[in-house]
């Protein structure tokens, strides 16, 4: 299963791309968006969008996983940043492709071990579970974290939902 893992954020939206299989995992690519501050704010999401659509279109992925918001202390950035979520969320919607959602620190519990684990922390445990990655960026870090998260937690999610349907 191919999964695209989105960390989401208006000055620069991380993604990664992760082939999980059998309980092993695989780097395919990771990259960040960055949209011009200059732009007017429908011009920056839009570019997120645009941004998340083309490499869609060239991954394929199955599944796409994305880090919920967490509430700052300043209302107006936790706006802004889940304008750039909305932008962000429409993509999978538009490709029909299974989106979940991990909260941040069920995120770093999963790859560290501890709900308050450092950039740095993350980093090298994305390191160590994809050898061959190389880095560019704390929010590519992020992107291929959420996308190591729903590898792990993807069997129980759906184990859940089929017995919620029942």
């Amino acid at each position: 299963m191919k999964i695209l893992g989105i960390d989401p954020g208006l000055r620069h939206t991380g993604w990664g791309i992760i082939f999980s299989q059998d309980g092993r995992l695989s780097h395919i690519a990771q990259g960040t968006i960055s949209p011009d501050v200059k732009l007017d704010m429908s011009m920056r999401l839009f570019t997120i969008q645009r941004g998340l659509m083309a490499v869609c279109e060239q991954y394929l992925p199955d599944q796409v996983a994305i880090e919920e918001i967490f509430v700052n202390k300043n209302p107006a950035s936790t706006l802004k940043l889940g304008m750039a979520r909305g932008a962000a969320f429409t993509v999978p919607a538009h490709y029909q492709i299974p989106l979940e959602e991990y909260s941040a620190n069920l995120v770093k519990k999963t790859l560290v071990g501890a709900g308050h684990a450092k950039k740095e922390q993350i980093q090298m445990m994305v390191k160590t579970l994809l050898p061959k990655v190389e880095l560019n960026s704390a929010d590519e870090a992020d992107a291929l974290a959420v996308a190591i998260c729903h590898a792990q937690h993807f069997g129980t999610n759906k184990i859940i939902k089929e017995a919620m349907v029942r």
